[in-house]
């Protein structure tokens, strides 16, 4: 039995942090996964660059609210839920995620959680475990799926590498030179027509 498992920003809908920097006028806010590999060092700098900047949760929430998925994310996700099994697996938060999957019409979503102070201020956030996405393939595969993945950056890498088939969708010039190996896509129908060969 086969299940597919997504990225959800750079894939489904537009990176969140860029998004806010944009909105801000904080370049530094443009830093995301297809930047630094290394999560937790990533979220780190956020939340620091949210204290300096006096921002909190409900500013980024407000972002979020204006942001819509991209062109087709909707027909494709729709499309090929109705052929197999899907979960999206993101490193984005619960507080962020919601608006984004009622737009997607409330897929499956695995995320983690921040930490919020009683005044919106984000003091932390916490992973549902570590390495999710590749830990969420394995646990998968061990009660009896089969795992598809697509993602677009370097956190995505691990869960593409250990399903029976894996795709980069939209990902940066320097993650396809590494990984030649990985078929990349850039429209959802090339990457919906790949999943579907691999069913």
């Amino acid at each position: 039995m086969n299940i597919v498992c997504l990225d959800m920003e750079g894939v489904l809908v537009p990176e969140i942090w860029i998004a806010f920097a944009e909105k801000t006028g904080i370049p530094e806010f443009r830093r995301t996964t297809r930047d630094e590999p290394d999560y937790d060092k990533l979220m780190k700098y956020r939340i620091a660059l949210l204290k300096e900047h006096h921002l909190g949760l409900k500013e980024v929430q407000d972002v979020i609210a204006e942001i819509d998925p991209m062109d087709g994310a909707k027909e494709f996700l729709d499309e090929l839920r109705s052929i197999t099994q899907v979960i999206i697996l993101s490193d984005t938060f619960e507080q962020f995620a919601t608006p984004l999957m009622k737009k997607l019409n409330w897929p499956t979503i695995f995320c983690n959680t921040l930490e919020v102070s009683d005044s919106g201020e984000i003091t932390d956030y916490h992973m549902r475990v570590k390495d999710s996405k590749l830990t969420t393939v394995k646990a998968l595969q061990s009660i009896g799926f089969d795992t598809i993945a697509s993602g677009d950056s370097f956190n995505d890498l691990g869960m593409i590498v250990a399903s029976k088939a894996g795709f980069l969708f939209r990902s940066t010039p320097q993650i396809k030179a590494d990984h030649p190996e990985i078929p990349a896509f850039e429209t959802f129908d090339e990457l919906l027509s790949a999943i579907k060969e691999n069913l």
